[in-house]
């Protein structure tokens, strides 16, 4: 399966020079030229999360072997680095109710998924398209996907890592997790200023041609470790059908029953993967947009217009506070008709302007799939704190928004058809504000997060993840703060340009 770019259709990209560039260099993003592969979802039954991942990612790996791609999911998923068994669990709440558990990786993150599996797939990659140059995985986040591939690249050979992050867009251990990462290729670099900043200064940079001939000159060249890079998107579509496999494997399902996803969302990657899966023949009933305080999405599924000239909030789910959501771009693309000249006219429409309008039909095929809600903070602790009394399971504020979301459409829809929620994060990464669901303030005020993680451990009887026990003790090894306008000059002078 060959490429193209959401901006133009008119040059072919192969899988691996995809994965290598990351950004299209018209500035789209890369999307299968083909029609999407289907899945016999009879086939999959009884597989091995590794092996299920293989048989869903290897249609798209044209230039791979199915021995090459097996290969790089065991590198991925078949070591030590998730602590269950079956990669992304799924936890039963009620006869209709279920959490696809997606933080058992070594950040305690969903961004493990992809970013354990991305560096094999680049390495393999550079091997398909000759490249001898260095790659410069160039990434902003808004928590999650800095410590992940940080994790994922940390001392691969022919990598180099460079992560910016919002100075107080994370929460307190996530920022922790990221200025003491370890390796000799990794970069860790704080910006003031909220994520969708942080966001669009990587962009101007990968699609700068300069700081590209720049660095070719030097042996470099940038790729990305984002959710733009198609090799983020790829693995996350596989835990949407082990989801789905699972309930099947244990009768909870019957062949061809629907399901709903509800996904908490930001950069609109994850529930984008689940867009796909649908595609490619997962039974999906609908995809249900969680959001926070910062609903530019749930406004945009609504009216059908997408406008970031509205407030910046920060809230209790960090990952998601987020006024520019990337991805949307490769949904329109395909929903909108594959029509480049309609993404073009619309993104440029969103930078010059801020905002742009769909017309009725393409609102209308939109709503047939996508329904969205959002969550207040205080809506989000009620959630934590009920979920947890009722049902002894600890939720993170991320999935507290999707829980809370779900509330909302069954009292909309009455829909009582079976529902999934994407479980993003291991609540010991927001500890305070899981806290602040839970306990009297008396119990940890005066704390910071790392104090009380296990605290919190040990009043809910719940084992600290292994990746967070020894984080206080650890060193900072990342401290520069800058401000958003010198982030091409602190790529230049950490890559000696």
């Amino acid at each position: 399966m060959d490429y193209y770019s959401t901006r133009g259709i008119d040059k072919l990209y192969t899988a691996a020079e995809v994965i290598m560039t990351g950004l299209a260099p018209d500035g789209g993003l890369f999307i299968p030229a083909g029609p999407w592969p289907p899945v016999p979802l009879k086939d999959l039954a009884g597989m091995s999360y590794t092996a299920l991942a293989a048989a869903i990612i290897h249609p798209f790996l044209k230039q791979f072997s199915k021995a090459e791609v097996e290969s790089l999911v065991q590198e991925a998923y078949g070591g030590t680095s998730f602590d269950h068994p079956d990669i992304a669990p799924l936890h039963r709440l009620t006869d209709s109710l279920y959490f696809l558990e997606l933080w058992h990786g070594p950040t305690c993150a969903f961004k493990d998924l992809a970013l354990q599996f991305l560096p094999h797939l680049l390495r393999k990659s550079a091997e398909k398209t000759g490249e001898e140059t260095t790659a410069v995985i160039l990434t902003a986040t808004s928590g999650d996907t800095g410590k992940a591939a940080l994790e994922g690249f940390s001392d691969v050979p022919g990598t180099k890592v460079i992560v910016f992050y919002p100075l107080e867009g994370v929460s307190e251990i996530q920022r922790r997790q990221m200025i003491t990462q370890k390796g000799k290729n990794v970069h860790v670099v704080a910006v003031r200023g909220n994520f969708d900043h942080t966001q669009a200064g990587v962009k101007e940079l990968l699609a700068e041609g300069s700081l590209k001939h720049k660095m070719s000159s030097r042996g470099l060249k940038f790729s990305s470790a984002n959710s733009i890079n198609w090799g983020r998107l790829l693995p996350q579509m596989v835990y949407y059908f082990s989801a789905y496999l699972d309930l099947r494997r244990s009768g909870e399902l019957k062949p061809g029953e629907k399901v709903n996803f509800v996904v908490p969302t930001g950069n609109f990657g994850n529930i984008l993967a689940g867009f796909y899966a649908s595609r490619m023949g997962l039974p999906v009933h609908r995809l249900i947009c969680a959001a926070n305080r910062n609903h530019v999405l749930t406004d945009f599924f609504r009216e059908g217009r997408y406008n970031r000239n509205r407030p910046f909030f920060r809230t209790l789910s960090p990952s998601m506070d987020i006024l520019v959501s990337s991805n949307l771009e490769r949904l329109l693309f395909e929903l909108g008709g594959r029509d480049p000249s309609r993404i073009r006219a619309w993104m440029n429409r969103l930078l010059e302007n801020g905002s742009y309008r769909l017309n009725a039909a393409l609102q209308k095929t939109l709503t047939a799939l996508f329904w969205s809600h959002y969550a207040t903070d205080d809506e989000t602790l009620a959630a934590i704190g009920k979920t947890y009394r009722e049902h002894r399971y600890l939720l993170d504020p991320h999935t507290a928004v999707a829980r809370a979301v779900y509330e909302k459409y069954r009292a909309a829809t009455g829909d009582r058809v079976k529902t999934i929620i994407v479980s993003t994060a291991s609540p010991f990464k927001f500890a305070e504000s899981v806290a602040h669901a839970l306990l009297p303030p008396e119990q940890f005020a005066g704390r910071t997060a790392l104090e009380i993680a296990p605290l919190l451990a040990k009043t809910t009887g719940l084992d600290l993840p292994t990746p967070l026990l020894d984080l206080a003790s650890q060193p900072v090894r990342h401290d520069t703060v800058i401000e958003r306008s010198a982030m091409r000059t602190e790529v230049l002078d950490h890559l000696n340009l």
